[in-house]
């Protein structure tokens, strides 16, 4: 047992996270002994700001399934949460250390398992963490695999995952997944709320994505978005918008394969660069 560590992108630091608990697949159990009265403090306060910022920034689709996670005054246990979500979705949460490599990852969604870091920031790191933790993949990823059509959709996307690993297309389809699953925004009583977990888990973004003028807000199309570079470090420059869920379901009907040909012809996008002819919203 145990796997070697994960990096995306550059850090001049080690991935933080036990992978010498990891299995084959990169899962591991929650070790929920392990954590502390102020870890189970710091997620407590993390979702008490961070729920209140969210009626007129975030998906009333978040909103409502927010609930499910359960109790807010300490860390969920993963087996409790999925006695809920499998029951409305099919779905489970599985503990992994960190960071993953894209096939396992794209495994794991392809069989509705979402792998969840285990471990929480510390105290000093409340408002910024490089890598995802507990609190960014509980509260921004999981209310919405109560939601029907996401629960199906992420699942479709693991699929398409392992098809683009056969032909060398995980970077096109990655950005897919950033500007949608963690950073895609949506139509919704008149304006743009967020759904992306990377905005949802975000105190700053979370007001930035919606009401800024500073970003692009452009419509979601598969192959801009898979051209559009994307930032790691800063807030978004530009984000996708979709009109409503089922729109990112039907998305997966396409034969992807044609699309990747054709772009590797093309150059990718800026991540603030426009297109001659394209319309913000």
């Amino acid at each position: 047992m145990g796997q070697a560590p994960v990096v995306y992108g550059q850090s001049d630091r080690p991935p933080r996270g036990d992978y010498s608990r990891a299995n084959a697949d990169y899962t591991c159990a929650q070790d929920y002994a392990a954590y502390t009265e102020a870890d189970h403090q710091t997620y407590q306060r993390l979702y008490e700001r961070q729920s209140a910022l969210l009626p007129g920034l975030a998906s009333q689709h978040f909103i409502d399934a927010l609930p499910s996670l359960g109790a807010k005054e300490r860390i969920p246990r993963f087996e409790e949460v999925n006695e809920r979500l499998y029951k409305a979705t099919g779905w489970e949460i599985v503990g992994v250390p960190g960071l993953i490599p894209e096939v396992p990852f794209f495994s794991l969604l392809a069989q509705r398992k979402f792998p969840v870091t285990d471990w929480i920031r510390k105290p000093e790191e409340f408002e910024y963490i490089v890598e995802p933790d507990i609190f960014h993949d509980l509260f921004g990823h999981v209310p919405l695999l109560f939601n029907p059509v996401i629960a199906d959709f992420i699942q479709a996307y693991g699929k398409g995952g392992l098809k683009a690993a056969e032909l060398g297309a995980c970077e096109m389809l990655s950005r897919v997944y950033w500007y949608t699953i963690e950073f895609g925004l949506i139509r919704e009583s008149g304006g743009v709320r967020a759904y992306g977990a990377g905005i949802l888990s975000s105190a700053g973004e979370l007001d930035y994505s919606v009401n800024s003028p500073e970003p692009h807000r452009l419509p979601l199309q598969l192959a801009r978005a898979m051209r559009t570079l994307y930032k790691i470090d800063t807030y978004q420059q530009s984000y996708f918008v979709i009109d409503d869920m089922q729109q990112l379901l039907d998305f997966t009907s396409t034969d992807f394969a044609p699309l990747y040909k054709q772009l590797r012809q093309l150059p990718t996008i800026g991540a603030k660069e426009l297109l001659p002819g394209e319309q913000l919203i």
